[in-house]
């Protein structure tokens, strides 16, 4: 795996073509595989036999993870991510919540007031620079984040910092120190929003969460409720980013999609599932282990092995999506829905959020500015340098085209 990222879907479809599943060579060695086909890849998510808990990491527990490998975080944080069973229940159960569609429902109206303030500044920045402005800087980003932290109870002051170390704890090209560094900053300054929720509660999760802890102490432990937060703030966020900035891509580079939407024949969800499918906003998600040695589509993955969720390769599967899989359609047929977003005891609990927040997003930003279009060409925006987020890291527009 390239640990500089950049546009993964050449190299996608070259491992797609050795086969469904295959092996990978991780940063620093390390041996692992990848699931890449959407049948494979659904079976493989869903599996009895296949555990996110890193007890069953092989090369992790033999010591030869050192401290600092840029995807240790992946493995040994301790959330719903890496639980597996009742654990897994009983940590997504205290969280679950505050992501159910009626809540989400709720929020809609603060969304929809977020986005009209934000684009008030993207066209006050715009004024300021020309005419163009970095969309992922001043919509597609303080969007989420600010949702999610909201709904954490996180001051506003530490939206940007949080944010920073997101990329870092997610960058797949970082070295060690700076990666061990990212993850102290990042313990720290969740260690302060948890203290100080516990001194002044409030209706926020993080309070719930500590409320719960205290009720009941083997509920959820001092580890899981940082892991807990420091999970939520990062795929609260950073996916929703690169969903809302693919997809304003992709329409920008594909006008005779925008038009088949502002002409009632698609609509912004189905931009949003055909963003999810064929520009997945993670390209490769960190870790599954087979707990004995697993056949899939044909390929024996050991038991043991670290195992990346390839799902913008499925995305473009033609196996699933037909021969014209890599081409952005927002009316495809959704028979064979995309897998973007998990599958099985693990399936995103954010996606109403996401969801919505994107198709709000995209209709006002559009609405808004329907002129708009991208400032330079596609091939020259700079990528992110992780190969587990799929986006660009910055997003110049020209919001009068």
């Amino acid at each position: 795996m390239d640990p500089s990222g950049g546009c993964p879907h050449a190299a996608n479809a070259r491992l797609l073509g050795r086969g469904a599943v295959t092996e990978v060579l991780l940063p620093g060695g390390v041996e692992g595989m990848a699931v890449l086909g959407h049948a494979a890849l659904k079976e493989f998510l869903a599996h009895p036999d296949v555990a996110k808990d890193a007890q069953h990491f092989a090369a992790l527990q033999a010591g030869g993870i050192p401290d600092g490998w840029p995807l240790k975080t992946f493995a040994t944080v301790q959330g719903m991510t890496t639980a597996d069973g009742a654990d897994h229940r009983r940590l997504r159960a205290l969280v679950s919540k505050a992501f159910t569609t009626r809540r989400v429902e709720e929020l809609r109206p603060r969304v929809e007031a977020l986005t009209t303030s934000l684009l008030d500044g993207l066209d006050r920045a715009a004024t300021a620079g020309d005419g163009v402005a970095d969309l992922r800087t001043h919509f597609a980003l303080p969007l989420p984040m600010s949702v999610i932290c909201e709904l954490l109870g996180v001051d506003a002051g530490h939206h940007d910092r949080l944010h920073q170390l997101s990329n870092r704890i997610v960058a797949t090209d970082i070295g060690p120190e700076e990666a061990v560094a990212a993850n102290r900053e990042m313990v720290e300054v969740l260690g302060g929003v948890a203290a100080d929720r516990t001194e002044n509660p409030g209706d926020d999760l993080t309070s719930a969460l500590i409320a719960a802890r205290e009720e009941d102490g083997d509920r959820l432990g001092p580890h899981e409720l940082i892991g807990t937060l420091m999970l939520t703030i990062i795929a609260g966020h950073e996916t929703t980013l690169n969903l809302i900035t693919n997809a304003v891509r992709a329409l920008c580079t594909h006008r005779d999609q925008l038009a088949l939407v502002r002409s009632g024949r698609a609509s912004w969800a189905d931009v949003v599932e055909e963003t999810l499918r064929w520009d997945s906003p993670v390209s490769y998600f960190p870790f599954r282990y087979p707990t004995r040695d697993l056949t899939i589509d044909g390929t024996v993955i050991p038991k043991g092995t670290p195992v990346l969720a390839g799902y913008s390769a499925a995305g473009r599967d033609e196996k699933a999506h037909g021969p014209d899989a890599d081409r952005f359609d927002v009316t495809r047929a959704t028979g064979t829905r995309h897998l973007s977003l998990g599958h099985g005891a693990h399936f995103c609990m954010g996606a109403p959020l996401a969801r919505m927040e994107s198709t709000v997003a995209l209709a006002g930003l559009f609405a808004r500015f329907p002129h708009l279009d991208l400032a330079v060409p596609e091939a020259e925006l700079p990528r992110h340098a992780s190969f587990v987020g799929n986006s660009v890291r910055t997003l110049p527009v020209r919001l009068h085209g």
